[in-house]
């Protein structure tokens, strides 16, 4: 199975409503970068046992190591939870960053470092969650 078929059904298999906010979600993200690489990770390590939430990726960063090795990886995460939508921001340094600029601004969400997790598209400002997908594509 492809990437965007992967992609597809992992937002189909979610119950409603968060099946359209993933679906929105998805869409907002390649609205904003559209030609961006697309990653699916089914949260199963090599023994197929789940140890993470699935999820889809967006675009791509170069991790860099202390021992000069690296390794790639997508830039923005998007997993839905037991509680709600996840995004994840890779690779900002300041993890103060999203906090302070888009924390009070961003409605009814938990936002830490890298992290933005709401319940519900409806409690989340779509502005300036954009704002911060932007951000997220372009410091790194």
């Amino acid at each position: 199975m492809n990437i965007p078929t992967q992609i597809e059904a992992y937002i189909n298999s979610q119950p409603e409503p968060k099946k359209k906010d993933m679906e929105r979600l998805h869409q907002i993200i390649l609205g904003i970068n559209p030609t961006c690489k697309l990653w699916f990770l089914d949260g199963k390590n090599s023994s197929q046992k789940v140890i993470a939430n699935p999820n889809i990726g967006y675009g791509l960063y170069t991790i860099k190591y202390a021992d000069g090795k690296t390794r790639e990886f997508y830039q923005i995460g998007l997993s839905a939870n037991k509680t709600g939508i996840s995004l994840y921001l890779i690779g900002i340094n300041d993890k103060t960053y999203l906090v302070q600029t888009y924390g009070e601004k961003i409605g009814k969400a938990s936002v830490t470092g890298y992290c933005i997790k709401f319940k519900t598209i409806q409690d989340i400002n779509l502005e300036v969650l954009e704002a911060a997908l932007r951000f997220g594509f372009t410091t790194t």
